[in-house]
């Protein structure tokens, strides 16, 4: 086995040199401008929506199914990750990042068949969020219920 003959100073100059270097300005910089991307393109879907005459209360919910689509089929072309792995939380934030949390561990365990790879493992990531989030709506709407 080879001695090393450097200090443990030496050592951490070299294992610093050789570590890529992560600027937070940078990661916060791309995760803004990518998730305003987003969501100025949910808003152009929007407004071309109206434009088209639809009422708002329909463009709405119809542009977050899109957005959601749009997500999906990103996720999987494999483009989605490589937008997320420049700009970070900025894909995760908008509506399509709940698009690429399911449709990932889809993809991810497709081999393992429809039922048992598919089917049980798509909200393996999204799952808890979603459960979470109706606990808490019911809780919300029993208080609500209670106190109105």
């Amino acid at each position: 086995m080879p001695q090393l003959d450097k200090t443990p100073d030496e050592y951490q100059k070299l294992v610093k040199k050789a570590h890529p270097s992560d600027s937070k300005f940078r990661n916060f910089f791309s995760a803004y401008i990518v998730g305003g991307l987003i969501c100025v393109l949910g808003e152009i879907i929007t407004q071309s929506l109206v434009a088209q005459g639809m009422p708002l209360e329909k463009a709405g919910p119809l542009m977050s199914v899109s957005m959601i689509t749009i997500g999906g089929l990103l996720t999987g072309l494999g483009i989605y990750d490589n937008i997320a792995q420049y700009s970070g939380a900025g894909t995760i934030v908008p509506i399509t990042g709940f698009a690429n949390a399911i449709v990932a561990p889809a993809m991810e365990y497709r081999q393992d068949g429809y039922v048992l790879g598919l089917g049980a493992k798509m909200y393996s990531v999204a799952g808890p969020v979603l459960t979470y989030g109706m606990l808490a709506a019911f809780i919300i709407g029993i208080i609500k219920l209670i106190v109105i």
